[in-house]
């Protein structure tokens, strides 16, 4: 599968096996993540590695949106260190977040983006949990496992959003 074809198939999976992800799969991922751009060059982005299940579960207190995570084998945790970047980090960690999730399509593992940063609660709540130094961010979740569904590939391409150097 090339790179255009990836994007296009590309899913949120939601529901898993399970089937557990290897140590070295996860290594893969992580190193998609760390190769993403950043501003600068400032790679301000740390990477949490979550497999305890009452662990998830107490990340699914926090972020109701989670819930999926309950059949998911592991959790990534993005999070952003305001000392290496300044506002930039969304972007960055977004960015990093997009390179797990094609890396993680390419292993034919399932993933689901779970937003977390800017939601306060959530942000508060997971920063408490891990307790995480003031200075990083809990940007977002990622819900990894083997895919227990399959879904058609994307077609979003529409023309009436594009325009050519005037609006």
């Amino acid at each position: 599968m090339n790179t255009i074809e990836t994007i296009a198939a590309r899913r949120s999976i939601r529901k898993f096996t399970e089937v557990a992800i290897s140590e070295e799969e996860i290594t893969t991922l992580i190193a998609a993540g760390m190769n993403a751009p950043s501003a600068r060059n400032t790679q301000p982005w740390h990477l949490m590695i979550i497999r305890n299940r009452e662990t998830i579960n107490s990340i699914i207190e926090i972020c109701p949106n989670g819930s999926l995570m309950k059949g998911a084998d592991t959790a990534i945790l993005v999070l952003g260190d305001l000392n290496d970047t300044d506002d930039y980090f969304v972007i960055d960690c977004a960015a990093a977040v997009q390179n797990i999730l094609l890396a993680a399509h390419e292993l034919k593992l399932g993933t689901c983006w779970i937003g977390v940063y800017p939601r306060e609660p959530r942000v508060e709540g997971l920063k408490k949990l891990f307790s995480l130094p003031e200075q990083i961010i809990p940007h977002s979740l990622i819900a990894l496992g083997h895919p227990a569904e399959s879904k058609p590939a994307n077609n979003n391409y529409r023309e009436n959003r594009i325009h050519m150097e005037k609006w």
